[in-house]
């Protein structure tokens, strides 16, 4: 039980330690797996895999709601709030900043359509699941470069552009909005949650993404 105790003070201290960029590019790697199941989900609606709309709407109505509360609510907020207006005021990359603040908002439009699309757990049209598809596909299409940018050009500029101190206390704000938000631990269930999504879909195990002809 003390071990226990022990682990977690030292999870906690580690968190509490962990730079305002890190936090946010470990985000990124929820947004990854939700842009896995959405591209699983993709793959089903045009035929290229079995659709069963029993299984699939329910599967894309909790990965949207995570897309909302985690991504768009949380973690889209606190670029907004606290990374986006340092370049703003420091007048860099401005033009990059304004295209990323307009993809959140069109991330939001699309995980509205998203949600509606999977409200009704029937069978759809063709012209239906292809619409339907074509809405995840946006949001695939657009959110792979839009975090990838923010990983090697906003945020490795961010670093440099705030001070040690400021750095630290805006590390620890992070977590603190975290676990207001979504509890202690709140990040660690958020990811048990999509594991579990993933093996709904059986796309969870990982050897299944190694190349054929490396096994």
């Amino acid at each position: 039980m003390e071990t226990n105790t022990e682990e977690n003070r030292q999870q906690d201290e580690a968190e509490k330690e962990m730079p305002p960029t890190e936090d946010l590019m470990r985000e990124h790697g929820v947004l990854k797996r939700i842009l896995l199941i959405y591209e699983d989900v993709e793959k089903r609606l045009k035929g290229e895999k079995g659709y069963d709309p029993y299984l699939i709407n329910p599967v894309i109505l909790h990965t949207a709601s995570i897309a909302r509360n985690f991504i768009e609510n949380y973690h889209q907020r606190l670029e907004e709030n606290y990374v986006f207006p340092k370049f703003i005021h420091e007048t860099q990359y401005v033009d990059l900043v304004r295209v990323l603040q307009e993809q959140h908002e069109a991330a939001r439009r699309l995980t509205d359509m998203i949600r509606q699309s999977a409200i009704s757990p029937t069978s759809y049209h063709w012209r239906e699941r292809a619409q339907f598809a074509h809405t995840l596909n946006q949001y695939i299409h657009m959110y792979e470069p839009h975090e990838a940018r923010e990983d090697t050009v906003l945020f490795p500029a961010f670093r440099e552009m705030v001070g040690g101190d400021e750095f630290k206390r805006l590390g620890e704000q992070f977590e603190e909005i975290e676990e207001k938000m979504f509890g202690k631990n709140g990040f660690k269930r958020i990811v048990n949650q999509v594991a579990q999504l993933e093996k709904s879909l059986g796309i969870y195990e990982l050897a299944q993404f190694t190349p054929l002809f490396i096994k």
